[in-house]
This record gives structure tokens, sequence and C-alpha cells, in this order.
């Protein structure tokens, strides 16, 4: 193929292509940060760490619930505790 004949893939890739953003092309490589950016990350990391530990808490309140249901259990078993005082009969 030769250039007279033209590349049907770079034009359709020419015709598809998204202009640059100007975000990009504003601000340039060595300049300093904007204000707020570094806030907006951390910001960002305790409200997922927050959501996170909402989420997981009704899972540790139940997970204490049955703990406090297996040590009830165990010590009712054995006969050191329960309604009765430990006594048999």
């Amino acid at each position: 193929m030769t250039d007279s004949d033209g590349d049907p893939t770079a034009e359709f890739l020419a015709d598809v292509r998204a202009e640059q953003i100007p975000w990009r092309t504003d601000r340039p490589v060595d300049a300093e940060e904007p204000e707020g950016v570094g806030q907006q990350i951390t910001r960002g990391r305790f409200s997922r760490v927050g959501r996170a530990v909402g989420e997981a808490a009704p899972y540790v309140q139940a997970a204490l619930f049955a703990a406090w249901i297996a040590t009830s259990v165990a010590d009712s078993g054995n006969g050191s505790g329960g309604m009765n005082g430990g006594q048999s009969g």
C-alpha cells in the first residue's frame, strides 16, 4: 500500500478519536498541583474507612452475640452456672 492510496484504518481512527480534553493541556507537567487535591484524597480515604466500618458493624455485633450465646451454653453444660446456681436436681 502506498501513501497515495490512504490508510482506511488511520482515517477511521482520526474520525473517531476524541479531541484532547482541556484539563490535560492547561497545566504544564512541572507545575504545582492545585490546593485541596491532597485534602480530597485524605477525605476520600476517611469516608471509605467509615463506610467499611459502618457496613461491618452489624456483622461484628452478630459475632459478639453468637460468642456470648456459645459461652452461656458452654457454661451451663459444665454445671458452673445457669439459673439453678450450679445445683443439680
